[in-house]
């Protein structure tokens, strides 16, 4: 058996790796494969903060994946049209800079993720499913009915948007981009996790009546591991809506929150690197499998039953001789 942080490393390196080879190979439909499993990785390791850690079963963190691509498609629609965003004495112009969106979706991802964890997190169990759940919902059918940015047929962005000295029409250096996003994320999530606020919510998570017996407040601890997840969520929408240069209602999708989960739930939950195992295991089913037969959910139904029997720590879990000490 191997230890769990040679696994994380060589994780990383073998999805640097993979796009390498893809880019050495000149393929850019891998190269833009192995990007979307980045990106969905760094959706997973946003939820796998408030799942795996603080025990927050969610399922509308779709809710913060369409408002991060919604931030970036209203910015970059409005720039590409000159038009500014709001008829007010204070005009917002639109931008297609990079870094610019992914403040503004972080931002407003980080709002909603506040707002919604101040209802939800006064309900537990699978009252706290469903409440997170509601408000997911409520964003899809608000975003089917807003005709102004698309509707239910969504909305196109003809040129991706830009970031300082990089090509980033360029597969390989759009790639580079999302890895580079993906590993800075992880790299603070491993340092949260294992501050004193981390060891706090995953105390939280075990006893919650503990962690108020020392003075400190359980309820104002989860909601800001949740909104630091809603936040990294929408950067990753953000991220993906400027892969696909299209945003539409099916980001806020319960469907898509979904599969978040199930990235988690096939790499590891509270593993480090799970979500990014189970969104790249994901991807490969997806592309192989989908191949094959339009029914590949099936095959993915399979594997994700024998983890969840078998594994019980996921991939990662299984491969790694470190006890799941979050079980």
């Amino acid at each position: 058996m191997i230890s769990e942080r040679f696994l994380n490393y060589t994780v990383a390196l073998l999805i640097l790796g993979m796009a390498l080879g893809a880019w050495a190979m000149d393929e850019p439909f891998l190269i833009t494969l192995t990007t979307k499993a980045v990106i969905l990785a760094l959706a997973g390791v946003g939820l796998n903060l408030a799942l795996g850690q603080g025990g927050l079963i969610s399922l509308g963190h779709a809710a913060f994946f369409g408002l991060g691509g919604y931030a970036m498609g209203v910015l970059a629609s409005h720039a590409q049209n000159f038009t500014p965003i709001m008829e007010t004495p204070f005009l917002i112009e639109g931008t297609n800079s990079m870094p610019i969106i992914w403040l503004v979706a972080i931002v407003v991802s980080s709002f909603f993720a506040f707002v919604i964890g101040l209802f939800s997190l006064r309900t537990s169990g699978v009252y706290f499913i469903m409440v997170t759940l509601a408000f997911g919902q409520m964003l899809y059918y608000f975003s089917i009915s807003w005709p102004a940015y698309g509707g239910e047929d969504g909305l196109s962005i003809y040129v991706r948007n830009s970031f300082p000295g990089l090509n980033t029409l360029d597969p390989i250096q759009f790639f580079g981009i999302c890895f580079v996003v993906l590993m800075v994320v992880i790299y603070g999530v491993n340092r949260l996790t294992h501050s004193s606020f981390g060891l706090a919510l995953n105390g939280a998570r075990q006893n919650a009546q503990r962690i108020r017996t020392v003075g400190l407040n359980p309820f104002k601890i989860q909601l800001v591991a949740f909104t630091i997840s809603g936040a990294i969520t929408g950067l990753a929408g953000a991220l993906f809506a400027d892969l696909n240069r299209f945003i539409s209602p099916t980001m806020f999708s319960w469907q898509t929150s979904g599969e978040i989960m199930v990235f988690i739930i096939l790499g590891g939950v509270a593993r480090l690197y799970g979500p990014v195992v189970g969104a790249a295991l994901f991807i490969l089913l997806e592309h192989w499998l989908g191949g094959l037969s339009e029914f590949w959910h099936i095959y993915l139904g399979v594997i994700l039953l024998s983890v969840v029997l078998f594994a019980r720590g996921g991939l990662i879990g299984a491969l790694s001789k470190k006890e799941n000490t979050n079980a």
